[in-house]
């Protein structure tokens, strides 16, 4: 059977996210609103692909970005911004249908890597691909049904801190209060000596996945906004994706709260599963995850390399990008904030 494989447009959306609805593979990461996201809000362009069979009937789907940075070089890579992505299909003639056109764009661009986020290589024996060691991994959990159920989940010594953080007067202000979500989110990836994003990337989000999203602002006694948190809906499942605190977090266990907070509230949305999202292995956040009773799950990305080409390292702690992380530490927060976005859309 012949197929066909074209760009997604504005009508193919609702199919689209059918279709991903339905793969046992499929996840929020494939969704069709990322399209958006990353043109409107990152200014990436993102021919989407989709292949048909010869009635026209959807068989598969590919969320494909094209990264064009100077500091980072051209890449494609599905899916920008996501944990998860890489080809959904009905068939192993579908797959490698979507495969080919997206490499042979890229190449046609002026990409020499084809990035697939994946969580389970299947290309890990063939000719022209590569599969690193995994440097991150992700954390899933089924929720129990009640907060009783919720608490007993929790490893005793995680319980206890949660505990008490529930005690602390803590509140969470959900009225979608995006100007402090952001703020806060820009105070922590600057600690973190990353830029931040564009705040019209979260704009076009807010409103391309609402009602299938939530920003979670967390206050204290006094009213003032201690943590922020940006999270998806989908399924069955809630994500927690983008995170934020300001001073006074720590010591008041606002993280602690806001995560268990989400939990309650997921489950009165009926979710039953808790992503707790993409962490490098071995660094605080990944043992933050492991004390809340969450097993890794190593995420095995996968990449179709140019001849000569190389895999490429952006870790923040390899070559330039360290030394460029402790300069950017340094700077006043106002210019961080100036200078990131224009830089950190080519980061997702």
């Amino acid at each position: 059977m012949s197929l066909t494989v074209r760009q997604m447009e504005a009508t193919d959306v609702a199919a689209w996210d059918s279709f991903v609805a339905g793969h046992p593979d499929g996840t929020f990461c494939h969704r069709a609103g990322w399209k958006q996201v990353q043109e409107v809000g990152a200014g990436q362009e993102s021919p989407f692909l989709l292949a048909e069979d010869e009635g026209g009937r959807l068989v598969g789907v590919m969320p494909l970005t094209f990264r064009n940075s100077l500091l980072f070089g051209r890449a494609a890579m599905s899916s920008m911004f996501g944990v998860y992505g890489g080809a959904l299909a009905e068939t192993g003639a579908a797959y490698q249908a979507l495969e080919d056109e997206a490499w042979k764009r890229a190449q046609a661009w002026g990409a020499d890597v084809l990035e697939c986020r994946t969580v389970k290589a299947r290309h890990a024996e063939m000719e022209g691909w590569q599969v690193p060691a995994p440097k991150a991994a992700t954390f899933r959990k089924t929720l129990a049904d009640d907060e009783d159920g919720l608490l007993k989940a929790i490893p005793r010594k995680q319980r206890a801190v949660v505990r008490k953080a529930l005690e602390g007067g803590l509140s969470s202000d959900w009225s979608g209060d995006l100007d402090t979500f952001y703020a806060l989110y820009a105070r922590s990836v600057h600690a973190l000596g990353t830029p931040v994003f564009p705040k019209k990337i979260f704009e076009v989000m807010a409103d391309v996945f609402a009602p299938n999203l939530d920003i979670q602002v967390v206050r204290d006694q006094a009213g003032r906004a201690v943590a922020s948190l940006m999270s998806f809906y989908d399924a069955d499942t809630v994500l927690p994706y983008y995170a934020g605190s300001g001073p006074g977090a720590r010591e008041a266990k606002a993280h602690d709260y806001m995560y268990f907070d989400l939990m309650k509230r997921a489950r009165e949305r009926g979710k039953t599963v808790f992503d707790f999202g993409r962490s490098k292995i071995g660094s605080g956040p990944y043992f933050f995850k492991k004390n809340w009773g969450l097993e890794p799950t190593p995420l095995e990305y996968e990449y179709r390399v140019a001849a000569g080409a190389q895999v490429p390292d952006l870790s923040p702690t390899s070559g330039k990008y360290a030394l460029m992380v402790k300069v950017w530490k340094r700077l006043p927060l106002w210019l961080a904030n100036r200078l990131g976005p224009p830089v950190a859309r080519h980061l997702g």
